[in-house]
């Protein structure tokens, strides 16, 4: 990593990503409470981790189902067009959850229900999110974009989970959900001052099934594309599992706690924080070289949890689990939106996101009988050393190791 000093605030000086940054901005206010809350009001409703695991699980299918679709139809309708639909979706979704909870007659079965649309929203809207930003800014700027990007989720959720345990302790979960919701409303609403010429379709346009094939060979042809996603279905089943899942259970059941827990997720906060900080200042030259050792910091909590269950310790590796997963965020938007050609990028990052998450729901549902069965302690444990033993291996390809960043003036892609 070189020591340039770029531009940090240059991309806020483009329109329209000023606009993309306050819509950000406002749905990332109730995001950032949305996760610590959903938690413990399914937990209120039911003490079981299975129970937990379903509700998380029902979210995260229909993102692998629909996120090939959400590739083609980003790149077919317009991604901003694609982001406010799923913004409006996911909020009345998520102040209904909200209305069910606050007025006691939540059940499981309805959590599930909402959490599968919200999940289905996501997956339409995650290609788009990723790949809009070289629209935005030329491309020069693009570690400035994805630094203030990152900046403004670290600050957010330096506060956010800790907020969100105090209103779980307080009045309930129930109040952090509706911000959450009517977040996603008021960040649709910005987004309408993004101005992004519609993509031109052709009479002769190729079918949806043709353009996922030909997002499938750009995958498959990128040898540091597939190791890496390959390397993430594992790792993020194993997070998801192990922190998701069983760290709330074990949270209740320690003296952690739930106010403990929304303080550990703020450290970990505080760990990007700091490291986006850092690469405002200084290019990040290997970009998946230092990010996978930056994520592989993400399994010390893990680890920290199944050896001394105590809210300091664990919050001390939580900022470094934060950092590293900073430089891996980082560089891996770096490394795909420099190599991958423009008009492939969403359903590239279909591909990466689909790979990724094929397996969270198995770590979902996994996770909460091997907790019963073998201790959840225990099991989180074991998660953690696996975790370390699989970003080891994806460190052993040279593709990835070597990818150097591309050097690159060119203007706002059309």
């Amino acid at each position: 990593m070189s020591k340039r000093r770029p531009d940090t605030l240059a991309p806020l000086r483009e329109q329209n990503f000023r606009w993309y940054f306050y819509s950000r901005l406002v749905n990332m206010v109730g995001g950032t409470m949305a996760s610590v809350a959903l938690a413990f009001a399914v937990l209120e409703v039911s003490d079981s981790p299975s129970a937990l695991g379903t509700v998380l699980a029902a979210m995260s299918i229909p993102m692998v189902v629909f996120l090939l679709v959400g590739g083609v139809v980003a790149d077919r309708f317009g991604r901003t067009l694609v982001i406010q639909s799923a913004n409006v979706v996911s909020g009345l979704c998520q102040l209904g959850i909200a209305s069910l909870v606050l007025s006691g007659h939540a059940q499981v079965w309805q959590l599930v229900c909402l959490a599968a649309i919200i999940g289905t929203s996501s997956a339409l809207s995650f290609p788009a999110l990723a790949s809009v930003l070289p629209q935005l800014v030329p491309r020069d700027q693009l570690q400035q974009a994805n630094v203030l990007i990152s900046m403004m989720r670290g600050t957010l959720t330096v506060v956010g989970p800790s907020v969100a345990g105090i209103l779980v302790v307080t009045v309930g979960p129930g109040w952090a959900l509706a911000v959450d919701g009517t977040s996603y409303l008021a960040a649709a609403a910005l987004l309408l001052r993004v101005k992004i010429p519609a993509p031109v379709r052709r009479e002769d346009a190729p079918s949806m099934l043709v353009e996922l094939r030909e997002g499938w060979t750009v995958f498959r042809s990128t040898t540091w594309l597939w190791v890496v996603v390959l390397a993430f279905g594992a790792l993020n089943a194993i997070h998801s599992g192990a922190i998701s899942t069983l760290g709330p259970v074990l949270a209740k059941q320690s003296d952690i706690g739930e106010r403990g827990w929304g303080l550990i997720l703020s450290a970990e906060a505080v760990g990007l924080l700091a490291m986006t900080l850092v690469m405002t200042r200084v290019r990040l030259e290997r970009p998946l070289l230092f990010g996978m050792v930056g994520i592989g910091a993400l399994a010390l909590p893990m680890v920290m949890l199944g050896l001394h269950p105590q809210v300091a310790p664990v919050m001390a590796v939580a900022v470094l689990a934060g950092a590293g997963t900073e430089i891996f965020n980082l560089g891996w938007n770096l490394a795909m939106q420099e190599n991958i050609p423009d008009d492939m990028l969403s359903r590239a990052y279909s591909y990466d996101a689909l790979g990724s998450f094929v397996a969270i729901p198995v770590g979902q549902l996994l996770f909460g009988p091997l907790g019963v069965a073998f201790g959840v302690q225990r099991v989180i444990l074991f998660g953690g050393l696996a975790y370390l033993a699989i970003v080891a291996l994806t460190l052993a390809s040279r593709a990835v190791r070597t990818l150097p960043r591309v050097s690159t003036t060119s203007d706002v892609a059309p």
